[in-house]
């Protein structure tokens, strides 16, 4: 993998930030291997099987705080809402937040394509990690570090409404008032390559244009157009 002391380092970091500390590292491990590196290294496992279990472990997890928590909410609403919360965009938001991208193991060709901030991966990696939490310490402990890490970002986002996929909501107003679709294009990435912040630009012909900032580019123009959406607060 990695020299002895550099990997311990890489890990004992990963777990401060888990508030977990692992009994059996090698599963912390194979779910921070990407395919790439597997083949690179003739490592046998990677984290792609950790990552079908975390899916679904996370969902039942979301699943069973939203029932306990919000118990006014029927069954249409929760379904939204965990849909919103399993989402790539939310767990590679997440996930980025996190710095989850420097401890994944790459292969050269997928670290030059810039595979530490594709948000597919990262959303891959933070389900596998879940699922390493889960056989590592059982549900109770992978529940605790789940609600733990985003419970807070969960409710936050209920109480603001931020789950409601601003994107599509956006799209359906301006077909239907302007006849025309949202185009969204990066104009500038800011910071480092491990800590970049991409500002998109949002148009709608000549009628809109906006900006919005974000650690992926699914976020910025996220911002982008809960921000458009504000123009048209009959439609919303």
């Amino acid at each position: 993998m990695t020299k002895d002391s550099d990997l311990n380092l890489r890990l004992n970091e990963l777990e401060k930030l888990l508030s977990y500390e692992f009994k059996d590292r090698s599963v912390l491990i194979e779910a921070l291997t990407h395919r790439s590196y597997s083949h690179e290294k003739k490592v046998k496992r990677n984290y792609e099987r950790l990552e079908f279990l975390g899916d679904a472990v996370l969902q039942l997890i979301i699943t069973e705080y939203l029932l306990d928590k919000y118990k006014d909410y029927d069954e249409g609403v929760l379904s939204k809402l965990r849909g919103h919360f399993v989402s790539e965009g939310f767990l590679s938001e997440l996930a980025t937040s996190m710095c989850i991208g420097e401890y994944i193991f790459l292969g050269k060709g997928e670290m030059a394509s810039g595979g530490r901030n594709k948000d597919s991966l990262l959303c891959d990696i933070f389900e596998s990690i879940v699922a390493a939490v889960y056989i590592d310490g059982g549900y109770e402990t992978a529940e605790k570090t789940v609600i733990e890490l985003f419970g807070g970002r969960m409710d936050e986002d209920i109480s603001n409404n931020t789950f409601i996929d601003a994107k599509s909501e956006l799209q359906k107003i301006t077909q239907k008032v302007l006849g025309m679709l949202p185009e969204y294009n990066v104009i500038r990435e800011q910071g480092p390559e491990h800590d970049k912040t991409f500002v998109v630009e949002l148009t709608v012909g000549d009628a809109i244009c906006e900006t919005g900032e974000g650690k992926s580019k699914k976020s910025a123009e996220k911002d982008a157009a809960v921000k458009a959406l504000k123009k048209f607060p009959d439609e919303a």
